[in-house]
């Protein structure tokens, strides 16, 4: 059995950028994908401001060699296969170490984007639309359509549990790994906005208007985006045998369900910090020696004071490590939030960075917590809490660590 997982390979793409080269780029010029440019036909999406990557669903397959035309993939299975693909190419995985490798996939939306296209023809065409678009709308086609372009056989799993989805794959691959069941599974998540989500979440009334503030005393809500976060993840006997140098460490990992409600978080931030308390436990390491908190910060009313009284409860104002949200550069990503921001994770500390809370202006009167707001650079980072926090309190914290 392993007693370290380690992180071999990332990939992403994301609004503010189509690989990890360009990610980085964005970072140094803390750039963000939100706007109100929009590819998708929607009243909500040419209104609101979502963080949408701009190219056509043609245009991403034109990326992705070996893809049948014959076959109809989800947005959401095409941007999974892009980042998947660059993770393992990162990791420099040879077709054979994918043969044998784990696949633990996660979204929410899964192939909604042609299952709208597929229900209006049926309402409205003699033949009662294509069936094919239909085959994508399950979560779990996903994962079947990035396992098959990548050649794993082994073990194929889909993750549904809301926001938190990518980083349950990474918790499940994990332990899949310490179980000796895989020695290399590739896990992430990946979703696409379409009209459903957009719609959906405007029904919930948690769509800010403007620009997203995360943390922030005059907060309207969260901006939707679209993305897909990937990694390699090994065995150190893999790695060994392998002869590469890993990326980072998963040294920890915790997952709580308060249970609360459908959608809301606690007011005492019970399952934030019941997740957050297990993956320093697990890690072995103590409060005091993370360096960075890559909060979930929506930019909501409910999730960023729940978040806030739950970090707070962890580590108190006078011991509390610089604490910022990216989703004001990606947007909220929704299952492949997990995923964009443990990428994340681990460039920031691969560059010593720490990130801007972008659009941030008055604390929460409540908790007073000050993100960071401009990227701080040749920072020593070690040891990085990276949070993910879905609807009906799934939350899910990973604990990324230097080697």
């Amino acid at each position: 059995m392993s007693s370290r997982v380690l992180i071999t390979g990332i990939g992403s793409v994301s609004s503010i950028g189509l690989s990890i080269q360009e990610l980085t780029d964005s970072i140094v010029t803390s750039s963000s994908g939100v706007s109100r440019k929009t590819r998708l036909d929607s009243i909500l999406a040419r209104t609101l401001p979502t963080a949408q990557i701009q190219l056509s669903d043609e245009e991403l397959k034109k990326r992705i060699p070996g893809l049948s035309s014959k076959q109809v993939y989800s947005r959401t299975a095409l941007l999974g296969m892009l980042a998947a693909s660059e993770a393992i190419a990162n990791a420099g995985l040879a077709p054979s170490d994918c043969n044998a490798a784990g696949l633990v996939n996660s979204t929410s939306a899964g192939g909604m984007d042609k299952g709208e296209i597929f229900y209006a023809d049926y309402l409205t065409s003699a033949n009662k639309g294509n069936l094919k678009f239909a085959q994508t709308h399950d979560c779990g086609d996903a994962a079947e359509q990035i396992a098959a372009l990548l050649h794993i056989e082994q073990y194929i799993t889909t993750i549904s549990t809301a926001c938190s989805s990518a980083a349950n794959a990474m918790i499940h691959a994990a332990r899949l790994i310490k179980a000796g069941i895989c020695d290399i599974v590739i896990a992430g998540g990946s979703d696409a906005i379409c009209k459903f989500t957009i719609n959906g979440f405007n029904s919930l009334m948690i769509l800010s208007d403007e620009d997203c503030k995360p943390f922030d005393k005059n907060r309207k809500g969260l901006n939707l985006g679209e993305a897909a976060g990937y990694f390699v993840l090994e065995s150190e006997a893999s790695v060994k045998r392998r002869g590469v140098k890993p990326l980072a460490v998963l040294s920890g990992y915790g997952n709580a369900c308060d249970a609360y409600h459908q959608t809301a978080s606690s007011p005492n931030g019970e399952g934030a910090y019941l997740a957050m308390m297990q993956a320093i436990r697990t890690s072995g390491f103590e409060p005091a020696e993370i360096d960075y908190i890559n909060a979930h910060g929506t930019g909501t009313q409910n999730n960023d004071l729940s978040e806030s009284v739950a970090l707070l409860r962890i580590f108190t104002e006078s011991n509390l490590p610089p604490v910022s949200s990216t989703k004001a550069m990606t947007g909220h990503t929704l299952a492949a939030a997990g995923g964009i921001e443990a990428v994340l994770s681990v460039l920031a500390i691969q560059n010593g960075w720490i990130f801007p809370n972008k659009n941030f202006s008055e604390a929460i009167e409540e908790t007073g917590i000050i993100p960071v707001t401009e990227l701080q650079t040749n920072k020593s980072i070690k040891h990085i809490l990276s949070n993910s926090f879905g609807f009906g309190g799934n939350n899910s914290s990973l604990l990324i660590s230097a080697c």
